[in-house]
């Protein structure tokens, strides 16, 4: 898979994220594998009652920009966990 397709399917879900650590362009969609693993690790705050409706909402929104940003081949950071790296 090319830099960008695997940066999309890294967003899309545990699935999509799996997928782009085994068979996509790990170093090419690092930026939006590492993106798309910060956003899935926060979406569990959103289990928490009440306030997790709120969280919820805002991961959707954080969600629909970092998929976007890879649709267009942009490495832009996410507002609030933008700067958060997890994988090296």
């Amino acid at each position: 898979m090319s830099a960008q397709t695997t940066g999309i399917v890294a967003y899309l879900t545990w699935i999509g994220f799996i997928i782009a650590i085994l068979v996509g362009d790990r170093d090419g969609a690092k930026f939006h594998i590492n993106q798309a693993l910060v956003i899935n690790l926060f979406f569990f705050l959103g289990w928490i009652p009440v306030l997790g409706w709120i969280w919820a909402l805002i991961m959707v929104v954080l969600w629909f920009i970092a998929f976007i940003g890879a649709c267009a081949g942009e490495e832009r950071p996410v507002p609030i966990l933008g700067g958060i790296k997890i994988l090296s």
